[in-house]
């Protein structure tokens, strides 16, 4: 079979403008990474928060650091983003914006529904 149009040998992914539902769905992915790593870590801390008194003090210790609660706000967030964007996307499985426009306006309704529980996310961590 022959192929008319040349074909790109490579793809130059900085010219490359996503839609905002493509977008929505790599970050869901990538929130989903961020969460499932995160977990082992929050496990460990945890276990050591656990252990004893003096492991209690020094988990509490390691969550006090400004770096720590700023990974943990983060982690928080991946988290929320994780849960509105599934629901988003069990949504669509069921058959619910599966149109362009519908499609578009729920990314952005999770959007804005994820930063208000960011800034709630801060305020638990803060």
């Amino acid at each position: 079979m022959k192929v008319n149009k040349p074909r790109p040998v490579n793809l130059d992914l900085q010219t490359i403008r996503f839609p905002l539902t493509a977008i929505a769905s790599i970050l869901h992915r990538v929130s989903g990474v961020i969460t499932f790593v995160s977990v082992a870590i929050l496990l460990w801390l945890l276990g050591l928060s656990l252990s004893s008194p003096e492991g209690f003090a020094s988990a509490a210790d390691i969550v006090d650091s400004f770096f720590v609660k700023f990974v943990l706000w983060g982690v928080l967030t991946a988290l929320f983003y994780h849960i509105v964007v599934g629901i988003r996307h069990l949504l669509m499985d069921m058959g619910y914006f599966e149109e362009m426009e519908t499609g578009i306006a729920s990314a952005k309704v999770s959007f804005a529904i994820v930063a208000v529980l960011s800034l709630f996310a801060g305020g638990l961590v803060w």
